[in-house]
């Protein structure tokens, strides 16, 4: 397993709960190494110290690696709030359509999945290696806005050093169909199978459905969803087995209560 960081307490509790639902014995220990994604994810198809990693899925990942199709954050990764500037503010109040959105240039970091998601719908796209670049290029009005997820905006505010003339835009959204999944490797079949069997089993027993209300109520609140215009996306790098019909497995728009387990 990955070192991990703040956005991985979620997905860690969310393996500790799956395998608990399996009874299997287990111990979760992070990489003794500080790695990067791509090493991570590097070491795991190559069968090296890593036994599961999590990561956005694309049609190439999941050649490498075998994939455990139950998207962990619900499909929250896709829905994507705009970071902007102050000077930008009244500017957006004008954007009726996406087709004034499409104009602006959004920044997104050079090898995440989301540039050529973006760059597919026909933005033109300013990359850079790290957030904090971004967030820094930004402030330089070196790009017109930096889209976040929901599940990463609010604690990337509080937590990072941003220029002070950079706000959420209010009122505006794109949203795409976007999965992060547990991965393993591909001779890990047993470890696979059983992961997959314990969140199923959590999803139907409700548990899976608490731990996400838990960490991500407060965010979803705050995002005011029903106030906002969410713009759709198509993703073309989505794999054709993502299970999009499981309605169960998504993200509407709404926190439903977790059924009591």
């Amino acid at each position: 397993m990955e070192t991990p960081s703040t956005i991985d307490e979620y997905p860690i509790q969310l393996l500790a709960l799956a395998l608990d639902q399996t009874g299997v014995n287990y111990q979760l220990k992070p990489s003794d190494n500080s790695l990067s994604k791509s090493k991570a994810l590097d070491r795991l198809q190559d069968n090296r110290e890593i036994n599961v990693v999590w990561g956005m899925t694309n049609v190439q990942r999941e050649k490498d690696l075998l994939p455990i199709r139950i998207p962990i954050f619900k499909g929250l990764i896709g829905w994507r709030l705009l970071l902007i500037r102050e000077d930008m503010a009244e500017r957006f109040t004008y954007i009726q359509q996406f087709e004034h959105l499409v104009k602006l240039s959004p920044l997104q970091g050079r090898d995440w999945p989301d540039t050529k998601i973006l760059q597919s719908n026909g933005f033109d796209v300013i990359t850079e290696r790290t957030q904090t670049s971004l967030i820094k290029m930004l402030g330089r009005a070196q790009g017109d806005f930096f889209p976040r997820s929901i599940i990463e905006i609010w604690d990337e505010l509080e937590n990072t050093d941003v220029e002070n003339n950079i706000q959420v835009q209010p009122s505006l959204g794109i949203r795409y169909p976007a999965a992060i999944y547990f991965f393993v490797n591909q001779k890990s079949v047993p470890l696979a199978n059983l992961i997959k069997k314990g969140l199923e089993k959590a999803i139907e027993n409700g548990t899976y459905e608490a731990l996400f209300v838990e960490h991500y109520k407060t965010y979803i609140d705050k995002t005011q969803i029903e106030s906002r215009t969410f713009y759709p996306l198509e993703n073309a790098f989505l794999p054709e087995e993502t299970p999009l019909d499981r309605k169960e497995l998504w993200f509407d728009g709404k926190v439903n209560a977790p059924v009591e387990p």
